[in-house]
């Protein structure tokens, strides 16, 4: 059946922070110029800010170019970093390291905690506005091109069909959005992006992206155990010299805190499992009596954009551009990418809307150029071998070396150290179990530390029943035969989420894959070392529903 569509200008794949930036700047650059384009922002989750997961720290210097009033304007911005403490752990003990000692550009001085998915929420607001339409539960499924091979837009996935691809009572044919340009704005290894990136060859000059899993909790605290402002950053235990990653631990409003922690996924042992570092995390010393008759309010997790500088790739295509996450602009050793995310929708826009403007040609070549001339830039070149040296060197003398790199290009003296690592692709770095060494990971308590199944119950998480599983294997032997075998079936515990669990029938191992608990945190896609899993898009809605995340 032909397909029901849609015309706009713009078609913004994503409403995260890169995407909503990208609607309102476009549509106030329209309105100033007295003129009638139309944008449209699709959106997976049940509503705005239902899938964003970040720390989060933001450095307001978009959000102040973008919208100058927000303050007026009431944005839930409210709690600006009053202490800044950085602790490398160890099993027992912490080092605090002076904040003289750091390089200048990890200062959190001027920088506020706040809740991303609310903040989204927010923009949205403003969006809609303004005259942008949004919706909300319908992700994007397919892109769509025009004969020459230029980007025509997307279209929606259909509703309702049943698990063995029937159509069910409430079946919904899904609609095709067409636009002179379309941003794709999914965030972290997004399942068009992805394609985009492969189609076009955008990755011909720049690194491999790589990637960490972050893992997240939010607590309500003893008032007397809350200091509202307090950021931490922490490094070392309970992760081995020669894994990446590092806590985090912010003071909000309301007597609630958010935990977290991050684990590079160039990591090399098998038994691994990020979930159960995080849990062995909140035990140390050094958070006292934080947890002491505490409450646990809610959980998540997501992949983040650990390349830097030199793996973000070509921005633009024939009919569209790459935006925020989708393409990597996370500062790693700042643990910040909302502001570049946010920068990099509105420097899209404009040159989109320029174009428009003038009748030019399908390719945003301007975008690009604007990027390389931007604060961005700047931004990720400063770091851009923070990652990489931790990776190469393991964790003391990567970081030692990350903050001396850190230190020179911020007095001016890069040109001293003018070259840029490489990467390796995070799932080439697993080795097979047989060469790992056994992690022991203790039971949860049930008071501090969980298990992953009442952790996703805290995620909201809910996924359409008798639906096709958006979990999808290129071959579905390879599981059993070759990442069972040869690295001990590291998906039961590279995956936050419990999805992935190994059975064993009649001396035969299957796997089971418990779709309804995946939270969308894409690291099964990442981490495979196979490369056997595509993660795809469920239907319209599914997923967590995170709530002051």
């Amino acid at each position: 059946m032909e397909r029901e569509f849609m015309e706009y200008d713009v078609v913004i794949v994503g409403g995260g922070p890169a995407g909503l930036s990208a609607a309102i700047r476009f549509k106030q650059l329209a309105d100033k110029a007295g003129k009638e384009y139309s944008i449209c922002v699709l959106e997976k989750g049940s509503e705005i800010g239902a899938h964003i997961l970040s720390g989060a720290v933001i450095d307001p210097i978009a959000l102040d170019e973008l919208i100058p009033n927000w303050k007026e304007l009431n944005a839930p911005i409210n709690v600006p970093v009053s202490v800044n403490r950085h602790w490398v752990l160890s099993e027992k003990r912490k080092i605090s390291v002076p904040e003289f000692l750091m390089p200048p550009l990890l200062s959190n001085k001027g920088n506020y905690i706040i809740s991303l998915g609310n903040l989204c929420r927010w923009l949205g607001e403003q969006a809609e506005n303004i005259g942008v339409e949004i919706f909300p539960g319908f992700p994007a499924s397919e892109i769509l091109y025009h004969d020459d091979g230029a980007v025509k837009g997307v279209a929606t996935g259909d509703m309702g069909i049943a698990e063995n691809g029937n159509h069910k009572d409430n079946y919904t044919q899904g609609m095709e959005l067409h636009a002179k340009y379309t941003f794709f704005a999914e965030g972290v290894h997004g399942s068009l992006s992805k394609k985009i990136i492969k189609n076009y060859n955008l990755r011909k000059d720049s690194e491999p992206q790589v990637y960490g899993i972050g893992i997240k909790e939010l607590w309500e605290v003893r008032p007397e155990n809350h200091n509202e402002g307090t950021v931490i950053h922490t490094q070392g235990w309970p992760l081995e010299s020669d894994t990446g990653g590092g806590g985090f631990c912010y003071h909000l409003e309301n007597n609630q805190v958010v935990i977290g922690f991050v684990v590079g996924l160039d990591y090399s042992n098998s038994y691994l499992s990020p979930f159960d570092e995080m849990q062995r995390y909140k035990t140390h010393p050094a958070f006292g009596d934080l947890f002491k008759d505490a409450k646990r309010i809610s959980y998540g997790a997501r992949a983040i954009n650990e390349g830097g500088l030199q793996s973000v790739p070509k921005l633009f295509f024939p009919g569209g551009a790459l935006i925020g996450c989708a393409a990597g602009f996370v500062n790693v050793p700042r643990i910040k990418g909302s502001h570049n995310a946010m920068k990099t929708g509105m420097l899209a826009a404009e040159e989109a809307f320029n174009t428009i403007e003038v009748g030019g040609p399908n390719e945003l070549v301007g975008y690009e150029m604007a990027f390389k001339n931007s604060w961005v830039y700047k931004d990720l070149k400063l770091v851009r071998n923070a990652k990489p040296a931790i990776h190469k060197f393991g964790s003391f003398w990567g970081t030692l070396y990350a903050g001396i790199d850190m230190w020179i290009n911020n007095i001016g003296f890069g040109f001293l150290l003018p070259w840029s690592f490489s990467h390796m692709e995070d799932h080439a770095c697993l080795k097979p179990i047989e060469e790992c060494n056994p992690i022991k990971y203790p039971k949860p308590d049930g008071s501090v530390t969980f298990d992953k199944l009442s952790s996703v119950f805290l995620s909201n998480t809910n996924h359409a029943e008798n639906q096709p599983c958006h979990l999808t294997f290129l071959d579905n032997k390879v599981s059993e035969i070759v990442n069972y075998n040869i690295y001990g079936g590291p998906e039961a515990r590279f995956c936050p989420a419990g999805v992935y669990e190994f059975l064993k029938k009649d001396d035969t191992i299957m796997l089971q894959i418990n779709s309804q608990n995946c939270v969308h945190c894409k690291t099964c896609d990442i981490k495979d070392p196979s490369q056997n899993i595509n993660w795809v898009t469920p239907e319209g809605g599914g997923g967590p529903n995170y709530s002051n995340m």
